[in-house]
């Protein structure tokens, strides 16, 4: 079930990128899947391990310990999970992991001595992302999970590279990427590179990030990604001018762009949206058509959805 696979991966404390493939799993499967279950689940599950590159162990020493089988378990004993789903091996979920052993409590943690109490995803909501934005909780040092930045903006990942390797990003930042969501990039492509150069230049427990992009599993720090709506699609973080305040409270599930609603309107009404970067082809069929993130940026079925 999905409530299955939130929990499993919140005790991992894995990728963002399971947000977004389990909404479009489930837009295309016809069930309904709401972005603040995402925060039920990670309220109610413990994160049992600590995953490179977040923290210091890696996936052959999680396999070692028992694998993903060994974290079901462990889930299930408590259970947090239901071990009565079919599989794919034609078993239930509990008959799978039935025998399965946690060999190194310290890789996975048993589930009355997690890394931390709650799962490692959060989802953050506010002005800047009414529809929602997601983090990696577990990958966030302790003193970025609540704090206010200047906003740095860039309407291009290649953009944000190029300053941050410049030189030009100074703690108390918060770097701003935009028009690379599912219909901006389009296909709301990963925004790893500038995360690397942000934490290879020493910024991670001073610099944040915030894009309607995408990140990939290997991505840590305080980077705040799938923001929604979009730049492309009109939404406020393509309002955002260097200097404004932005407010992360990673804690409270806050994200918050501090200036004045009447100064936000005076700025939408000279607010021009880009052209397209992709004009023809298959590309700008799915900028046109694509969902947002938060309906897990699928290819809508708008001819039967027009009927």
């Amino acid at each position: 079930s999905i409530r299955n696979a939130l929990t499993c991966d919140m005790a991992l404390g894995c990728s963002t990128n399971t947000v977004l493939h389990l909404l479009a799993i489930a837009y295309e499967a016809g069930v309904p899947l709401d972005l603040k279950l995402f925060n039920e689940i990670s309220a109610a599950t413990p994160n049992l391990c600590h995953l490179a590159p977040a923290g210091h162990h890696h996936m052959q020493d999680l396999m070692q310990a028992g694998g993903i089988s060994a974290v079901l378990k462990e889930l299930l004993d408590g259970g947090m999970i239901d071990g009565s789903c079919m599989t794919v091996t034609g078993k239930t979920l509990g008959e799978n992991v039935a025998h399965a052993k946690n060999r190194d409590p310290e890789v996975i943690r048993p589930l009355d001595r997690p890394y931390t109490k709650t799962g490692g995803l959060a989802v953050l909501f506010g002005n800047l992302a009414p529809n929602g934005a997601i983090v990696k909780r577990s990958a966030v040092k302790p003193e970025m999970l609540v704090n206010t930045g200047t906003a740095r903006c860039f309407d291009s990942e290649e953009e944000a590279i190029a300053a941050i390797y410049a030189g030009k990003i100074v703690p108390g930042d918060v770097v701003v990427i935009r028009y690379e969501g599912p219909k901006g990039g389009p296909g709301m492509q990963e925004m790893l590179a500038p995360t690397s150069y942000i934490m290879g230049r020493g910024l991670g427990s001073s610099v944040a990030l915030v894009t309607d992009g995408r990140f990939s599993g290997a991505t840590h720090g305080a980077c705040i990604g799938h923001v929604s709506p979009e730049a492309a699609a009109g939404g406020l973080i393509g309002l955002v001018e260097p200097g404004d305040m932005i407010e992360i409270d990673i804690d409270n599930r806050k994200l918050e762009l501090k200036v004045p609603e009447e100064v936000l309107e005076e700025r939408r009404k000279h607010l021009v949206l880009p052209e397209p970067r992709i004009k023809k082809g298959f590309m700008r069929t799915y900028a046109d058509n694509c969902l947002p993130p938060e309906r897990g940026a699928a290819m809508q079925n708008w001819l039967k959805e027009k009927k």
